[in-house]
């Protein structure tokens, strides 16, 4: 990415006020260049705009964000992937890590984690919530 220019990024969720709220988070930071609200529209919007980056729940209809991740990988597309999910399993984590995800943050740290995310992808590093284990685990 040049210099200069905010990155391009896409949403990818099917709850609206999410959608909303990242959008808020980033419009002085980045430039939202589409949102889609079902896997399938997501990895059509991806292939079609070429984001910087992506930011992908977990559970969408159509397809999964972990189902568009892998689509994505296979292609070899080279948009950085950032998780935003209500998912705090550890297998959720290695999963979206695995399938190719530079970023893991969840939702109710949106407001505290979301451009600390997309700053650590944008310099190839990784980035994941801190959570805890849920009781019992």
């Amino acid at each position: 990415m040049k210099k200069g220019r905010r990155p391009r990024v896409l949403l990818a969720d099917d709850y609206s006020q999410i959608l909303e709220q990242a959008e808020k988070l980033l419009e002085n930071h980045c430039e939202i260049i589409g949102a889609a609200c079902n896997g399938g529209e997501a990895l059509q919007l991806c292939w079609t705009l070429n984001p910087d980056i992506i930011l992908l729940d977990i559970s969408m209809p159509v397809l999964s964000g972990l189902e568009v991740a892998s689509r994505l990988k296979e292609s070899g597309c080279k948009t950085k992937i950032i998780f935003v999910t209500v998912q705090h399993d550890r297998d959720y984590v290695e999963s979206a890590f695995s399938l190719g995800a530079s970023g893991y943050v969840l939702k109710c740290r949106i407001g505290n984690d979301l451009l600390a995310a997309i700053d650590a992808v944008l310099n190839n590093c990784t980035f994941a919530s801190p959570f805890t284990e849920p009781v019992g685990a």
